[in-house]
């Protein structure tokens, strides 16, 4: 296959997380330094930018800003939830695309995202290569749910991770200090994927983690959840720390946050806005036991919390964003680039680098195995703590300045339209 030569345009997509700019900075600076590539785009808010025909000239940046967003959390580019509909359904959306990148001669797209993204990114390769428009069209993964299929693990979960084991390890000492009883609720990201939650378990590593863990990959019953912290309360002082997904759900399916709810609201790809639960379990345990309860949310933290970014997540996310461009320029297109674990010869942790088609990690939810969901789905095996543990290895954030972080100041020069 001959070298395209052309212009590349990057999107972010779904949820941020403290990492998710560190592949962007890798696409970034691999692509400035590609000779088969002639203009590099960062697309405002993802495809709806594209659409819009509003995306920034990223060639205009400082070296110096492109590196600090290893370290600045959140969507730099900004971020978006925006279905494409099937094109063999409704191809608008697409004939535009193919619009703006046959303008603007893109010839290389990146995308930045989880499980919709991928699917996202997957269509619109198909409809690229069905139109005879030659664009090498990659997946970059991002996700803290850590659910992508295909790759041992996913940018952003282990930084996610990392922060939910320290913020629980945290808690766990401020919940104990006094005499009476006390039921505290942790509630973690998760719909469908428990990986998020099961790193509380690290904090259980370090003898501060909670004593029960529910995951959605297991059936939820109230009536048992009491039961067990009942137990719990009896054996500990009457102090009893929980962590639950957000997306528990019970034997019928049904999300235990709309057993308390009257309804959830939907995003755009139907998915069921979550939250409260915790609060929800926390009040039931209140009225239960007539006990001190507390619900603590852990909300945007723990995908923003880049003060707790590990090394290995931070290092890795960059590299992702640099292998993605890499196999674009050498030919490759519908394709997601994934970690692959192995060990050296000291049993040392070493990531390499691969890519799978699109189609693969499109819609496909990697979950936590059922083997270590363990003391009938109320905690987790320590096989946990020995696939996370070398991820979250490592201090890596932003430079202070004033003793704050000194997040990367990008221009957002707009490219003009043509």
């Amino acid at each position: 296959m001959a070298i395209l030569r052309g212009a590349c345009m990057f999107g972010q997509s779904g949820g941020p997380s403290s990492v998710i700019n560190s592949s962007a900075a890798g696409v970034f600076i691999e692509a400035l330094e590609q000779e088969c590539i002639t203009q590099v785009y960062g697309a405002a808010h993802g495809i709806r930018g594209i659409l819009n025909e509003e995306f920034f000239d990223i060639s205009q940046e400082e070296t110096k800003e492109l590196m600090l967003l290893k370290n600045t959390p959140s969507s730099a580019l900004g971020s978006v939830r925006y279905k494409l509909e099937d094109y063999k359904i409704d191809d608008t959306d697409y004939k535009r695309l193919l619009e703006v990148f046959k303008k603007y001669d893109v010839r290389y797209f990146f995308y930045n995202g989880g499980n919709d993204s991928m699917d996202t990114c997957n269509k619109i390769s198909k409809f690229m290569a069905g139109s005879g428009y030659e664009c090498n069209v990659i997946g970059v993964p991002k996700t803290i749910d850590n659910d992508l299929f295909g790759t041992d693990h996913t940018p952003g979960f282990a930084s996610a991770a990392k922060y939910v084991a320290t913020t629980t390890m945290e808690v766990k000492l401020d919940a104990g200090v006094y005499d009476s009883a006390m039921v505290t609720v942790l509630e973690i990201m998760g719909r469908n994927a428990g990986w998020l939650t099961a790193a509380t378990k690290l904090a259980c590593y370090k003898g501060l983690g909670p004593e029960l863990i529910y995951l959605p990959e297991s059936d939820f019953c109230l009536d048992k959840f009491v039961e067990d912290v009942k137990e719990v309360m009896t054996n500990n002082g009457g102090k009893c720390l929980i962590a639950v997904s957000e997306g528990i759900r019970n034997a019928d399916g049904k999300y235990i946050a709309e057993l308390f709810a009257d309804s959830l609201a939907k995003d755009s790809f139907g998915h069921s806005q979550l939250g409260g639960v915790g609060q929800s379990l926390a009040n039931l345990c209140r009225d239960k036991f007539g006990c001190k309860t507390r619900a603590i949310e852990f909300s945007l933290m723990q995908r923003c919390g880049a003060h707790l970014a590990s090394t290995v997540d931070v290092e890795e996310a960059f590299i992702a964003g640099r292998e993605s461009v890499k196999v674009a320029c050498a030919g490759g297109t519908d394709k997601m680039v994934v970690f692959e674990r192995s060990y050296d010869e000291n049993g040392d942790y070493v990531c390499n680098y691969n890519a799978i088609p699109l189609d693969l990690a499109a819609n496909t939810e990697k979950t936590v195995p059922k083997e270590w969901i363990i003391n009938d789905g109320t905690h987790i095996s320590d096989e946990f703590i020995q696939y996370a543990l070398p991820l979250i290895q490592g201090d890596n954030k932003a430079p202070l300045e004033d003793g704050l972080p000194r997040f990367a100041k990008l221009k957002k020069v707009f490219v003009e339209k043509r």
